[in-house]
């Protein structure tokens, strides 16, 4: 079973997406059975802050009591070996918020996505905050290139369709977009998480909203996603 929690935005530091950390914490505990779940934190897209890791740390292990390990990969170069006992030790992945494009691209150099897709085949829970969210879509609304101007870019795309995190701030514009294309596209409110079962939407998470826009007739249709349709 292959699993995405894509959250749309939210301060870890201060428990704005606590309900969905709860939730993470809950299934990853559950994948690790009887021995203590562990957590991978990957901050690429923050060029590997520290401060951003210490925070998950506490969250995570502070309230958890889930171990926690970071993968660092910007200033250094990888040493595979060490790399993949991370990854194997992994009940989740936890990837941070930033520059989305820097990130992809980053891992496509370093070969960090393919030990991003081998967990993510042999089930390990991946979870995402804003860059980390959208990285998986076929395109993403970002302002990765220039800071405040918002526009598409392509993913991953394991995960069809287009996707906006922070939806209740980028919303006119995004919806804009979507009905001049007349796309597909889901848009996620801070503090709300959309989870991904197999490639397929199947569970609403935390205190925001997640929408599901069609516009392929002309007319943008949006709808509230909801817990378990």
């Amino acid at each position: 079973m292959k699993r995405l929690i894509c959250i749309g935005g939210g301060e870890i530091r201060t428990r704005e997406t606590i309900l969905i950390d709860d939730y993470i914490a809950g299934e990853a505990k559950k994948l690790a059975g009887n021995t203590r779940a562990c957590g991978l934190f990957i901050p690429t897209a923050s060029h590997d802050c520290m401060p951003y890791y210490n925070s998950f740390h506490k969250i995570y292990t502070g309230i958890f009591d889930i171990k926690t390990d970071v993968a660092l990969t910007t200033h250094q170069n990888i040493d595979s070996e060490k790399m993949r006992k991370k990854f194997a030790c992994a009940n989740f992945i936890y990837v941070g918020g930033g520059d989305t494009v820097f990130m992809i691209e980053h891992w496509k150099k370093t070969g960090l996505l393919e030990y991003m897709r081998e967990a993510y085949e042999r089930g390990v829970i991946i979870a995402g905050l804003s860059a980390g969210a959208i990285c998986w879509f076929e395109e993403m609304y970002s302002d990765s290139v220039v800071e405040g101007a918002y526009a598409m870019y392509p993913g991953i795309g394991w995960i069809k369709g287009k996707i906006s995190p922070h939806y209740n701030e980028r919303m006119l514009d995004f919806d804009q977009i979507v009905l001049y294309n007349r796309y597909c596209a889901w848009g996620i409110e801070n503090r709300a998480a959309l989870e991904f079962v197999d490639g397929k939407p199947v569970r609403q998470i935390g205190e925001g909203k997640v929408f599901h826009l069609d516009a392929t007739s002309g007319v943008l249709e949006k709808r509230i996603f909801r817990c378990e349709e």
